[in-house]
């Protein structure tokens, strides 16, 4: 209804639609990741902070505990894009074989602001040192391990993760014309590259490619060269479904010879009322 009648960005209606499931679950504490930026639903950070503040007031007047956390989306977080390869990278991260300093600072400021919420941390340092914890010795992975095995899957995915996510046939680097220095990116165009390589649906009936997608995501600053460096890995099913990815990255991507004078800092505000 909201897309027929033109109202998908309205506000209300989208503080009605993220709270009333999570008002329905009867959750004692609520911590929403708000995402601003060219890859976010709402891409200006103005009307991102006005929906924050209208959730977390919701959230709080039904007698949900609520904490919204702003996110910055003006570039990829991780380095990859697609269904296996987020998961590959998931996997990384908790077994601590590459943790990205931007996706690691996102997931620490949810933790400690559910850790906090619930009061299971004194305060931002214990819930940081909590968390720092688990990766470190294993817990949090070993717990994913779990997870996976009890929902049918793989007791030994941690493991051998390789054998078992699907992979593309084609793989390949994507290289700019001439370098230069990451200066901006479109990340929504990127997301829409993960769709037409057929990693995500443009219709309900549409099958899902787990396997294709993009990794080694270059990010903002980064010096991109031609046999260097890339702007990315593409992993498509062939060679044409490839190619027309690169050229696509290549318009999504805005290269400089100078670096960019500032960087958005991956997290933003916390508001709590």
């Amino acid at each position: 209804v909201r897309d027929v009648t033109a109202t998908i960005e309205c506000t209300g209606l989208l503080c009605a639609s993220i709270l009333s499931k999570k008002l329905a679950a009867g959750l004692q504490g609520l911590v929403l990741d708000v995402k601003t930026g060219s890859g976010a639903f709402l891409p200006d950070l103005a009307e991102t902070l006005v929906l924050a503040q209208e959730l977390v007031a919701i959230g709080n007047g039904a007698g949900l505990p609520t904490v919204a956390v702003l996110t910055d989306m003006n570039q990829v977080l991780g380095h990859s894009a697609g269904n296996a390869l987020e998961v590959l990278e998931t996997i990384h991260f908790l077994t601590g074989m590459e943790r990205e300093p931007r996706l690691s600072a996102v997931i620490l400021a949810l933790a400690e602001a559910m850790l906090l919420l619930g009061e299971l941390a004194q305060d931002q340092a214990d819930a940081a040192q909590q968390i720092r914890h688990a990766l470190d010795s294993g817990a949090a992975a070993e717990q994913f391990g779990r997870m996976v095995q009890r929902l049918g899957g793989p007791a030994d995915l941690l493991q051998r993760a390789s054998e078992y996510l699907p992979a593309a046939p084609v793989s390949m680097p994507v290289y700019p014309a001439q370098g230069g220095f990451v200066h901006a990116m479109n990340v929504r165009e990127l997301g829409q590259i993960i769709v037409a390589l057929g990693g995500g649906r443009r219709r309900t009936t549409d099958m899902i490619d787990a396997a294709v997608g993009l990794s080694d995501i270059a990010g903002l600053g980064d010096w991109i060269e031609p046999g260097g460096r890339p702007l990315a890995q593409v992993h498509a099913r062939s060679r044409q479904a490839a190619d027309e990815a690169a050229a696509a990255i290549r318009r999504a991507v805005t290269l400089s010879a100078v670096t960019p004078a500032s960087v958005p800092a991956p997290v933003g505000q916390t508001l709590t009322a």
